[in-house]
């Protein structure tokens, strides 16, 4: 961990500005506006081809199935960022949830054996912590961030617990170093998601 309790990390992202609540709210904002200016087009076609000529009904619709799609992209990328990675030995990943279990509380515990998150409440809202990113809950919906362990190679428990700590250590770090894959409506993510992970989405 660097000086005065930050990322050592964040040294490798310098033009990024550490990460709070209202720079949070604003990109949630900008990530909104992004995906009505992608999304409007199409809805604006379908509406002028239906005016000028009811018979293009086909390819109005096709217009309109690109507006939903987008949007559902979107937030498919941002619930991959929790989908489980591939599992190395199993004697290995035994000890690496033992230890990740000692880092949290029981109730912690229980839900990351449901659905392979640790849930871990913050400043910045409430965290979802997978293996290869996590998700931010609050007021304004969920962000999904992509992060990763330094060494692919470690038990998903390790990895986990290596984010974990990171996040304790420095939760506004750690919001900076990570790549947001999606910001937007916790409904929309939550369709996406696998159904234990539905679960820990519901239990924050």
């Amino acid at each position: 961990m660097g000086a005065a309790g930050t990322l050592p990390e964040l040294a490798t992202v310098p033009w990024r500005p550490r990460a709070d609540a209202e720079r949070l709210r604003r990109r949630g904002r900008l990530w909104t506006f992004t995906t009505v200016a992608h999304t409007l087009p199409f809805v604006l076609v379908a509406i002028a081809m239906m005016a000028i000529e009811p018979l293009a009904f086909p390819v109005a619709l096709a217009a309109l199935a690109h507006a939903w799609v987008i949007p559902e992209l979107y937030a498919q990328r941002g619930a991959n960022v929790v989908r489980p990675r591939r599992r190395v030995g199993a004697a290995s990943e035994r000890v690496a949830l033992g230890l990740l279990g000692d880092l949290v509380g029981h109730e912690a515990r229980e839900l990351h054996a449901r659905t392979g998150l640790v849930r871990e409440r913050g400043r910045l809202g409430t965290w979802l912590v997978g293996e290869a990113g996590a998700l931010l809950v609050h007021e304004h919906g969920v962000c999904c961030w992509c992060v990763s362990a330094t060494d692919p190679a470690l038990p998903s428990g390790d990895r986990t617990a290596h984010l974990l700590l990171a996040l304790r250590s420095d939760e506004e770090g750690f919001a900076t170093v990570a790549n947001l894959a999606f910001s937007g409506a916790r409904w929309r993510v939550r369709r996406r998601l696998q159904r234990p992970q539905r679960a820990a989405l519901d239990a924050v």
